[in-house]
């Protein structure tokens, strides 16, 4: 199954290693390995390249990170393939991503001479940034295709586990991930509040959109560590913020709800 009903395929710049991602799926699919182990095993690969930039070996950390974005596509895969949908690997999933996120910032802080509460501001736009594209493509994924409904526009209330998952697991993730996450949902909804009683949105706009997807971002720092540009990544990041108000104007005036 297809994240994407055909007629609502974009081009997103963030997901580059989804082809890479469903070779590994497919490579997997009859072994005993779960999307879990692959969530994990990005989860490694993330690691390896902190303790990479921490080392100043900027080629192997851009390595592990493309590494870690084109595993990150293959556990979802790896369900879809299974038909093994779970709110644990879901929710394992983003609880890894923004761990890693913020570790990969405050290793740059540690070479770099940003400051502490600088990083912490570019972490905050980061997520507020990944939260608006997620925002957008979970809308369009749970509103053009059937049973793919592990990821809620609405995160509000404890999902009841699928089967062959433990609801109790389910359940402390969940928590964990309102904990975590709470905060930017309730911005970008604020923000765009009328976005979630669309259908659709044009295929243009997502693309547009995906500059803020995660792959997207990893990739940036990526260009950046290779032109040794460790300086600028923080800073980057928080100017690049000045595109979230620009893409809600856009959805607002061009993209409206179809009396």
């Amino acid at each position: 199954m297809s994240k994407l009903a055909s007629q609502n395929r974009f081009i997103d710049l963030s997901d580059y290693g989804r082809s890479a991602g469903k070779w590994i799926a497919n490579t997997l699919k009859n072994t005993r390995f779960t999307p879990i182990h692959v969530t994990l095993l990005f989860g490694v690969s993330g690691i390896i390249a902190i303790y990479c930039i921490l080392k100043g070996h900027y080629n192997l950390a851009c390595f592990f990170i493309i590494l870690k974005s084109i595993i990150d596509a293959a556990d979802g895969e790896l369900a879809r393939i299974k038909k093994t949908p779970s709110y644990t690997g879901r929710y394992l999933d983003s609880l890894f991503d923004i761990v890693l996120n913020f570790l990969f910032l405050m290793a740059i802080c540690t070479v770099s001479d940003n400051s502490f509460q600088t990083t912490l501001l570019a972490f905050f736009c980061i997520q507020l940034q990944g939260t608006l594209y997620n925002y957008y493509y979970v809308i369009l994924r749970t509103k053009s295709v059937d049973g793919d409904k592990t990821s809620r526009i609405f995160e509000n209330k404890t999902p009841k586990a699928f089967e062959g998952e433990n609801q109790k697991w389910v359940t402390i993730l969940f928590r964990i991930y309102i904990i975590v996450y709470g905060v930017f949902d309730k911005i970008i909804y604020k923000l765009d509040r009328s976005a979630s009683q669309l259908k659709t949105f044009p295929n243009w706009f997502m693309s547009l959109v995906s500059l803020y997807g995660l792959g997207f971002q990893l990739l940036l720092i990526c260009v950046m560590l290779l032109l040794n540009w460790i300086e600028f990544i923080i800073p980057f990041f928080i100017i690049y913020s000045v595109l979230i108000p620009v893409l809600i104007v856009i959805r607002k005036v061009y993209i409206k709800q179809k009396e």
